[in-house]
């Protein structure tokens, strides 16, 4: 049984910050009575990039940094002659590969950063050496197991 001299309250949990944010919730506060800091942050809200650290012009003079180590012009020549030889198109030659044409384009441009497993793949397909001293050579079908 309650006395009659108990007061219960029952009050709202107070609002977290990120609620505080709206200006609604501002002029409410003010209203109250309740103190409201606002202040704006230097470069808030815009879609800034912080600046590289290397100087753009030390980058263009730069040579090693930053450089990536392409195929080989002997390499392109070998794949262009032998899917030649073949009759094939690029985009024959690279659906017999499972890749996509603009990568046997690249190959064939030199573009390329060379991936061993694509290298392997090309290899099979052209029945030719691709990497190692016997580049051009042709692949010599390994013996079948009994």
């Amino acid at each position: 049984m309650a006395d009659w001299d108990e007061v219960t309250v029952l009050r709202k949990r107070p609002q977290k910050a990120s609620a505080m944010k709206t200006q609604a919730a501002i002029n409410a506060a003010q209203k109250q009575g309740i103190p409201v800091e606002t202040s704006k942050k230097y470069g808030a809200a815009t879609n800034k990039h912080p600046v590289t650290s290397i100087n753009t012009a030390k980058l263009d003079r730069e040579t090693e940094e930053l450089h990536h180590d392409t195929i080989g012009q002997e390499v392109c020549r070998i794949i262009q002659q032998w899917r030649q030889q073949k009759g094939m198109t690029q985009k024959d030659l690279a659906t017999k590969i499972c890749e996509k044409p603009q990568v046997v384009n690249e190959y064939e441009s030199g573009k390329a950063i060379p991936n061993q497993q694509v290298l392997a793949k090309l290899e099979r397909a052209l029945g030719v050496k691709l990497r190692g001293k016997e580049k051009g050579q042709p692949l010599v079908p390994k013996p079948a197991k009994k």
